[in-house]
This record gives C-alpha cells, structure tokens and sequence, in this order.
C-alpha cells in the first residue's frame, strides 16, 4: 500500500493508474476504522480496480470542538489493517494541506435543500456542509470512478449523493450495508469511547429500532416513536430524535408509504451520541 500526505502527488499517482486504464475506487473515512470500514475496501475491490481510502478527520463537520478533540486516533492500527485488507492507496493529509485557505476560510456553500434541515442537519446546523467541504476536496484529489459509503450515515449518503449532482462528479455511488456487532451494535468509532457499562446500554439503539421495524404495520408510528423514546429514556439515553423517513428523499412520515423508507434515531449516552437507522421495504 502506498501512503501519500500531498494530493498534487496522490493526483499524479493516480492519474497513471488511469492512463493505464483501471477503474478507480475511493473510500473515506475519518479513521479508528473497524470491520464496517474494512468492508467498504472489500467492496471496492470487487467493483474497482484500484482501492484508495483516506484518513482525515475533519474540523468543519464538528459542531463541538470538545468532540472533534475526543475523536478516536488509532492509525498505526489502521494502517496494517488497511495494508491487510488490500487497499492500494492511502492518502493521510494534515489539516493544512486539506485546507490551505484555513478551516475558518472562505469555502463554497452548496444548496442541499431539504435534506440538510432535518434530523442531523437540524441538531448539528452546519455539519453537512462541513461534510460538503471535505468530500468535495477528497473528490478532487482522488477523482474516483467509484465511491463508497456506509449506510449507518444514510443521511450523509443523500448528502453526498446530491454533492455528485452539485459537482458534476461522474462517480458512481456504492452504499454498502450496515455492519453490527453480534448482539446488533452498529460498528461505529465512537463506540471506542463507550465504558463497559454504556457498551452494554448501547445495543438498546439497535433493539428499539429493530422493536420499531418489527410494529411499523401494527401500530400508529407516533405511538411507536413515543414508545421507543421512553425505552431509550428507560436504558439511561438522552434521545435527540426517533423519525420514520422516505428512503429516497428523507422527507418525515408519520405513516408507512408504498416504497422504502428509514428508521432513524440519535441518541446521547454520556457525552457520547451514537445514530443508527434501518431500512424497510425497496
């Protein structure tokens, strides 16, 4: 695998990949990478002929610098993991190189319209255009032909599946399931940060959602939402929100339609807040 700090030298890099002839896959990722990341490499090297992720954690997408300061770091760990899965190229650059401007610069604003004013754009104003900023950087660097992203950020994928529009990018968007815990945890790298005992509590995310899921035609969804903030409640969650959501436009539903649809939730465990989501119907 080889490691590249400057995209000027990625972009040359790559660019001979190109010439001769291979299909590019990109992954980002903000590291302290787990099992759902690595199956993102995966399923790059399935689609892709060349496999490149990155490791930046991004200053402009955090609402609370305390969070951004506590972000898990673990990149020895997750370069041999990186190296073990098969990804080709990483590209770890600093804070200036991302941002040669300054984070607090002046940067594009790019017109998300409805999806960026509710659920996590509505508790973290200004996050997905911090998501915006970054992806769009990392696109220019890499100019992927394929990139792929997690489904436990859903609403980040809208987000970034609408940057593509914005941008003009040509790559194709993979979004690759979930990946959970055996008893149903959602992998995520904040789950780093949980003691033992609130990694106990956690999988109450995943159960509520799963308890919804279960109901969804059985009972009117405000009863179902109510009912599951006050089992998060029950557990020792400070819930943000439990919503029922058009799969293809993130528009908020009150009652099941024809098509699919999410279940979201965020919720806070300590100074931790975790966000899972499942998927019904097609």
């Amino acid at each position: 695998m080889y490691l590249f700090k400057r995209a000027a030298d990625l972009r040359e890099a790559l660019g001979q990949e190109k010439k001769a002839g291979r299909r590019i896959g990109f992954a980002p990722t903000m590291g302290a990478l787990h099992q759902g990341h690595i199956s993102l490499i995966q399923a790059a090297k399935e689609q892709s002929d060349i496999v490149v992720t990155s490791i930046f954690v991004n200053p402009t997408q955090f609402n609370d610098p305390k969070d951004f300061e506590k972000y898990p770091s673990t990149l020895q760990q997750d370069i041999l993991l990186l190296t073990a899965a098969g990804a080709d190229y990483l590209f770890l650059p600093s804070v200036a190189e991302m941002y040669p401007e300054g984070v607090n610069g002046s940067h594009p604003h790019y017109d998300f319209g409805y999806i960026e004013s509710v659920l996590e754009g509505a508790s973290r104003p200004g996050h997905f255009q911090g998501v915006g900023i970054i992806v769009h950087k990392l696109l220019d660097a890499v100019e992927p032909d394929d990139l792929f992203m997690g489904q436990k950020d859903f609403q980040q994928c809208m987000i970034i599946k609408r940057l593509l529009e914005i941008t003009g990018s040509k790559a194709r968007l993979y979004i690759c399931p979930t990946l959970r815990e055996p008893d149903g945890l959602a992998m995520s790298s904040r789950n780093m940060r949980l003691t033992p005992e609130q990694r106990v509590t956690a999988v109450e995310i995943s159960r509520t959602l799963q308890w919804v899921k279960d109901h969804l035609h059985d009972r009117p969804f405000p009863e179902l939402r109510a009912e599951g903030l006050a089992r998060l409640e029950k557990a020792g969650f400070v819930p943000d929100y439990l919503q029922l959501a058009s799969g293809s436009d993130l528009r908020l539903l009150e009652a099941p339609e024809n098509g699919p649809m999410a279940i979201l939730v965020a919720a806070r465990l300590g100074d931790i807040r975790l966000i899972d989501n499942m998927t019904v119907g097609r």
